[in-house]
C-alpha cells in the first residue's frame, strides 16, 4: 500500500491591486493629456490627426474625447463599485460639470474662466450653504449614508444632529469652500498664461494638455486635503460626543453607543422617579 503523500498547504498569494488613486490619475489626468498631446511619449502618434483626421474638426473631437473620458470613468466607477463617499460624490459632480462645459467652445480669458468653473461653483455652493440650515458637508454625509441599512443610517443621522458635530460640519464646509475658491483663482491664472492659442488648433490642444499637467494634480490634492480636514473634524467631534470608541464611519458601533446611552438615560429617569 502506497504511503500517503504529505499534504503541502497551499499558500494563496493575494493579487496585487492597483491603488484606486492611480486609476483616478490615469483616467482623469494621464489619458486626457495623452489625447491632447501632438506626440504621445515621442511615439509620433497624434490622436487628433491619426484618429480624427486632423484639422479643426479633428482637434475639436480630440478635445471633446479628452474631456469626456474622465466623465465616463467616474460614472462607470460609481456604477460598478457602487462607491458612495464624499470624495466619490464630489469627484463625480466635478467630472459631470467639466464634461458639460466641454461643449462650450471658447478661448483666452473665457477658456480660463470655463476651466475654473467647477472649483468656483462648488466653492461658492459650499460657502453659500453656510447661510442655510444645511451646510454642504451635511448634504454629502447624508448622501454617503444612503447605502447603509435603515438602522445604521438612523445612527449616522443621530450623530450628525449632535451640537458638536453640527459645528464641525459647518467648519468643514467653510474649509472646503474656501479651498475650492483659492484653487479656482490659481487655475484661472495658470490657464490664462498657458492657453493662449486659438480654439480648434493643434497648439490650443497642446497648451490645454500643458495646463492640465501643471494644475490638475495640485487641484486634486487641494480638494483631498480640504475633504480630509473636514472628515478629521467630524471624526473628532463624534468622539467628543460619544467617546473614543465612536467612529462616524462605523455606524454599527455608533448604534451600540447610542443604545447604551438611551438605556442609561432611561435607568436614571426611572431611578429619579422612585425617589421620595
Amino acid at each position: 500500500m502506497t504511503a500517503p503523500r504529505p499534504v503541502t498547504p497551499t499558500v494563496q498569494k493575494s493579487k496585487a491591486r492597483i491603488p484606486r488613486s492611480l486609476w483616478d490619475l490615469f483616467f482623469t489626468l494621464l489619458i486626457p493629456i495623452a489625447i491632447l498631446s501632438p506626440n504621445i511619449l515621442g511615439s509620433g502618434i497624434n490622436i487628433a490627426r491619426d484618429v480624427f483626421g486632423g484639422g479643426a474638426a479633428g482637434n475639436i473631437r480630440a478635445y471633446l474625447l479628452a474631456a469626456l473620458i474622465p466623465v465616463a470613468y467616474v460614472l462607470a466607477d460609481l456604477a460598478i463599485n457602487r462607491t458612495v463617499s464624499a470624495i466619490a460624490l464630489l469627484g463625480g459632480m466635478v467630472a459631470l460639470v467639466r464634461g458639460a462645459l466641454a461643449f462650450w467652445y471658447v478661448e483666452g480669458a473665457a477658456f480660463a474662466f470655463k476651466d475654473s468653473v467647477p472649483s468656483l461653483l462648488f466653492g461658492g455652493l459650499a460657502l453659500g450653504s453656510l447661510a442655510t440650515r444645511t451646510p454642504l458637508f451635511r448634504v454629502l454625509m447624508d448622501a454617503t449614508s444612503l447605502a447603509e441599512s435603515p438602522e445604521h443610517r438612523a445612527a449616522t443621522q443621530t450623530a450628525l444632529d449632535q451640537p458638536p458635530v453640527l459645528t464641525a460640519l459647518r467648519l468643514a464646509t467653510w474649509i472646503y469652500g474656501l479651498t475650492e475658491l483659492i484653487s479656482s483663482g490659481i487655475n484661472y491664472v495658470v490657464n490664462l498664461r498657458i492657453v493662449t492659442a486659438h480654439f480648434s488648433t493643434d497648439m490650443f490642444n497642446t497648451q490645454v494638455a500643458q495646463a492640465n499637467a501643471v494644475m490638475r494634480l495640485p487641484a486634486m490634492l487641494l480638494s483631498l486635503i480640504a475633504i480630509g480636514a473636514g472628515m478629521f473634524l467630524l471624526q473628532r467631534a463624534v468622539k467628543v460626543r460619544y467617546g473614543d470608541a465612536a467612529n462616524l464611519f462605523a455606524p454599527d458601533t455608533l448604534a451600540e453607543l447610542q443604545q447604551v446611552e438611551v438605556q442609561v438615560q432611561n435607568t436614571q429617569a426611572a431611578a429619579s422617579s422612585h425617589q421620595p
